[in-house]
């Protein structure tokens, strides 16, 4: 197995450590940091991955398998960590990818410039890399990654904020309309009820946000709900639906208390590495 390789003469924290870089590694590779008590791949700077001469064969190893173009380039994607937003499209060469590995910064080919750009270098906007992608042809890469700021220059979350459908339909283009998951759909729809000003009978939404009695109550209703779906083994479909209700009525309260469901995905994820026995024993030392 692979050594954990940690800058110690650098004091390069272990929370900068990526980790499970599917791309590079299988799972019988992956080390195990016995402190840490937790997997870890840890690509450095590319000073010590060439003084690692097994890390670096794997490296290279990876690089050579990627297709790249007749320009040396592939089509690589950021997309964020926690919504699945796409933020960006650009082109790596072998260097990018090398670059964004050691880094952790999302680092494209600039092919205007003929250089290599990590995005952020001057905006400060750095996309974080916590994982790399490839595609089954091997021919396209993505960074998978949380971005500190706007990614787009205009100052979108992302770089696509443009319907077609919407242009056929000759509506304006509003950099804050941004191609979104179902659930971040949801948060839109209701983030907008929430600055609405009513005229009339309020949406069943509006009164939610109004009543956080009312609310509270609808949510501990539907999780029960969704408890007898398994408790009176009701079919699937019916499974899916309290489910929907559910999360419909829980994401009122997060925008309630303007907590977004990409906080809760980022807590979500950070505690992919570690038991649910330890994350509530964690809870109760905060405490």
């Amino acid at each position: 197995m692979l050594d954990c390789v940690i800058l110690r003469r650098m004091a390069v924290s272990y929370s900068q450590c990526v980790q499970s870089l599917k791309v590079s590694l299988t799972g019988s590779d992956r080390c195990r940091d016995n402190d840490m008590k937790r997997n870890c791949l840890v690509f450095a700077s590319s000073t010590e991955s060439n003084s690692n001469p097994v890390l670096q064969s794997k490296v290279d190893r990876l690089l050579d398998s990627v297709k790249w173009d007749n320009k040396g380039l592939a089509v690589a994607i950021a997309q964020n960590v926690d919504s699945g937003a796409i933020l960006m499209q650009g082109f790596a060469n072998r260097d990018a990818l090398a670059t964004t590995i050691s880094s952790r910064k999302a680092t494209f080919y600039s092919r205007s410039r003929s250089t290599l750009w990590t995005k952020g270098e001057t905006s400060q906007n750095f996309i974080n890399v916590q994982d790399i992608f490839l595609d089954c042809d091997r021919d396209s890469i993505i960074y998978l990654g949380k971005p500190d700021g706007p990614t787009c220059h205009t100052g979108s979350e992302t770089c696509y904020y443009t319907s077609v459908l919407d242009a056929l339909k000759d509506q304006p283009v509003q950099g804050n309309n941004l191609a979104m998951t179902t659930l971040y759909s949801l948060e839109s729809t209701i983030s907008q009820r929430k600055a609405a000003s009513e005229n009339g009978k309020p949406s069943w939404t509006k009164r939610l946000l109004l009543d956080s009695k009312l609310l509270c109550s609808k949510i501990r209703e539907e999780a029960d709900e969704l408890c007898r779906t398994l408790e009176e083994n009701e079919d699937n479909s019916r499974t899916a639906s309290e489910m929907a209700d559910v999360l419909y009525h829980a994401m009122v309260l997060l925008a309630l208390k303007d907590v977004k469901a990409e906080e809760v995905l980022e807590v979500l994820r950070k505690r992919f590495s570690q038991s649910g026995i330890e994350e509530k024993r964690s809870r109760v030392s905060e405490n």
